[in-house]
């Protein structure tokens, strides 16, 4: 089952209200996806730990209904 852009953003910020997340559907399938996502939340952290943060975010659906994450991350400038 596939997974539509606007419940993984919706995910994200439930998780970091001050997120800006911007999410692609690489493939067109809604199985593939690349997000960037930029939260003061990050600040102090290495690039793992973000990650970490945002997987959280998405609970038991990576792997599940969505298949593949590209993922950047970002502190805000």
């Amino acid at each position: 089952m596939a997974m539509a852009a606007k419940d993984i953003e919706a995910m994200i910020k439930s998780a970091l209200p001050d997120a800006v997340v911007e999410i692609t559907d690489l493939a067109g399938d809604g199985d593939h996806y690349a997000a960037r996502v930029t939260s003061a939340a990050f600040a102090g952290k290495n690039r793992i730990q973000q990650h970490k943060l945002v997987y959280a975010a998405l609970g038991g659906e990576m792997g599940g209904a969505l298949h593949a994450l590209q993922l950047t991350t970002a502190v805000p400038n």
